[in-house]
């Protein structure tokens, strides 16, 4: 609950332009003993999304909208510099966006993480052409090629990018691994554009490039259970229906 009132709060404080107060808080939660990554993926990331959710609303105004985003930026790049940094782990990231302003924002969040986890990371970010992703794929060979989306009008290009990889088999040792808002808001999609590694937060990015076998066989474990779960609800509402129609 104290972190969820702490992520309000940065809220409130980005979208009213007050830089102080926003700088203030991001103090208040080190000095209560979060780590830079904490600060990353436990505040900043949640606020990010909030932002973006006011916004696709209609519920955040365009100067809320500039000023929380532009004062978020900057937090990000202060903290990410407090970060440990481990040292290079032998596999590089080629990461980039789709071109909503929030996007690059969102993506930067985990670049900034998988960087610290001891990936070489190149970030193109927002507004390149497909073609020169795929050029440059195919010329560094990165051991995974990374796209977050968060806007649904940028999955025709994703997908498409997908299949030419997947067609010239030019980078087969290049693994392709996509996040962002839109593939957790709809259940299924990254499997269905050919994206096999999807992970709906920074942190989760991390973990499923750092060990991919063991995030997905988490991930099924727990997508098991919950499918488990809702047949057992939906058996035990039409239980409870046949006993009120025989009542």
């Amino acid at each position: 609950m104290a972190q969820e009132i702490l992520v309000e709060r940065l809220f409130e404080a980005l979208v009213n332009g007050d830089r102080a107060a926003s700088r203030s808080i991001v103090e208040e939660s080190m000095r209560d003993g979060a780590t830079p990554a904490l600060v990353l993926t436990n505040l900043f990331w949640p606020t990010h999304e909030l932002i973006e959710r006011m916004h696709r609303a209609d519920q955040l105004g365009r100067i809320g909208y500039h000023m929380s985003t532009r004062m978020l930026r900057v937090l990000i790049d202060q903290t990410s510099g407090r970060l440990n940094r481990k040292p290079f782990n032998g596999q590089t990231v080629f990461a980039c966006c789709g071109t909503a302003e929030g996007e690059e924002l969102g993506a930067q969040v985990a670049v900034d993480l998988l960087e610290a986890s001891g990936f070489r990371v190149t970030f193109g970010g927002g507004g390149i052409p497909s073609d020169e992703i795929l050029s440059h794929v195919q010329e560094t060979q990165p051991s995974y090629l990374v796209m977050f989306c968060s806007a649904a009008a940028d999955l025709p290009g994703i997908r498409q990018l997908v299949d030419q990889l997947r067609e010239i088999a030019a980078c087969k040792k290049t693994q392709i691994a996509v996040g962002g808002g839109v593939f957790n808001r709809a259940e299924g999609l990254a499997d269905e554009i050919g994206a096999k590694m999807h992970a709906g937060s920074p942190l989760d990015l991390v973990q499923l490039l750092i060990q991919p076998e063991t995030f997905l066989a988490k991930r099924a474990e727990v997508e098991q259970r919950e499918a488990t779960r809702a047949l057992l609800a939906r058996a035990e509402a039409r239980a409870a229906m046949k006993k009120r129609r025989a009542a």
